[in-house]
């Protein structure tokens, strides 16, 4: 990994992979539904919308034709603490797309009419996320743990918040947070790291702008239940306590935890509910670190029938971790899993690019896959429990 910072402020993080012929960049910004105020829920998603409505120097469709035409993607997302516009192409056009992201970046119109008409398309995503249950499961219980700290919010905003943006809004909000010290510019691929700072340097290096002002770090309160009534076949139950900080050393052990409960077909869940009882098709747990806090949570879609009967034995296996934690084969197997996925994952050039970028927007030192695996194989059978204890010892659950 390479790292230069520009004179702005602009960083700019590097991996030569000199057997692939492709680039993967990703252009970050450390801006999100987070740091948003109330009257500007989803404005974060809705710019990322407008990006690829046209510049000053290409049209929405010359925009979309000029990656198509290199065989390349073109895309971009928004979560609750980055946004990031991204694309692949063949080696040969690393400059290519280093110019098309920097021109959405640096030189969108954000048309009043075309606003208008991404007002439709956003409203569509929500009504989407309304016809996806569980979907709107996860983000249910997200909001009762993480309530009322800004990342309980949802990334996409209200059909009211949506509907309510200006032109000069959008551009009263980039102006805050579309500045150097919130930029990582992360390229992987057969590239050298000298010509990539070159061309990033041609583009941002007139950018100017303030830090912004730090997002509020409201208490979450941890706990909450709700209940949405839908006409569904199945009844789709999130269960969840709140997790652990990117700043946590005990994320590690988390990961593993994780692992053994509910990821994959070897799991405790999966085994129990599915395996054992028939409850359920689909079960898994997942937990989200956050800069500052985290959430743990069990996925489960049963019949209604059947639905409390299901709580219990997922209350009842996080319980079971809490005072016994994991046998040393569920360990073992489970940080060999971990391992395993790590080093497959980082044949993929996307995942790398992430990697370098968001350690770098959260300050961190980038750890190398060796160091990595010796985390995960240092977590212990009593770092299980003492982090089992942490999670599910005496919080109430969060039920949606």
């Amino acid at each position: 990994m390479q790292k230069t910072k520009l004179s702005n402020g602009v960083r700019v993080v590097t991996e030569t992979i000199p057997y692939v012929r492709s680039v993967t960049a990703g252009f970050w910004l450390k801006v999100g539904s987070r740091n948003e105020d109330e009257h500007e829920l989803g404005i974060s998603h809705m710019i990322e919308h407008m990006m690829f409505k046209g510049t000053t120097r290409r049209t929405a469709r010359q925009i979309a034709e000029t990656i198509d035409a290199t065989g390349g993607q073109l895309n971009a997302f928004t979560d609750k603490e980055h946004t990031c516009y991204y694309g692949k192409v063949p080696d040969q056009h690393m400059a290519l797309l280093t110019d098309v992201l920097s021109d959405m970046l640096l030189n969108s119109l954000f048309d009043a009419d075309e606003i208008e008409k991404e007002k439709g398309v956003v409203l569509e995503e929500i009504r989407m996320y309304e016809d996806s249950p569980d979907e709107l499961a996860h983000e249910a219980l997200a909001e009762n743990l993480l309530q009322p700290h800004p990342l309980g919010r949802p990334v996409l905003g209200t059909p009211a918040s949506v509907q309510s943006f200006r032109s000069e809004d959008l551009l009263s909000y980039i102006a805050r947070n579309y500045v150097p010290s919130n930029l990582v510019i992360s390229v992987v691929g057969n590239i050298k790291h000298d010509e990539v700072v070159a061309c990033i340097a041609q583009h941002f290096s007139a950018m100017v702008g303030p830090p912004p002002a730090k997002p509020n770090t409201l208490i979450p309160v941890g706990c909450g239940t709700s209940v949405k009534t839908k006409d569904t076949e199945q009844m789709h139950i999130c269960l969840g306590v709140p997790g652990l900080s990117r700043k946590d050393e005990d994320k590690y052990a988390l990961h593993v935890l994780d692992t053994a409960l509910g990821g994959g077909m070897s799991s405790r869940l999966f085994q129990s509910l599915r395996e054992e009882k028939g409850l359920v098709y689909s079960t898994y747990s997942y937990h989200v670190c956050y800069e500052d806090v985290g959430t743990v949570a069990v996925y489960a879609g049963t019949s209604p029938g059947n639905a409390a009967k299901v709580i219990d034995l997922i209350k009842g296996e996080c319980e079971k971790i809490a005072t016994e934690g994991l046998r040393q084969e569920e360990l073992n197997r489970a940080k060999e899993q971990l391992k395993g996925s790590l080093l497959l994952g980082l044949e993929n050039l996307g995942v790398r690019m992430n990697r370098l970028a968001k350690a770098e927007l959260h300050d961190e030192r980038l750890l190398t896959p060796d160091e990595l695996m010796g985390k995960v194989e240092a977590v212990g059978p009593e770092d299980i429990r003492r982090v089992g204890r942490r999670l599910f010892g005496q919080t109430p659950f969060s039920v949606a």
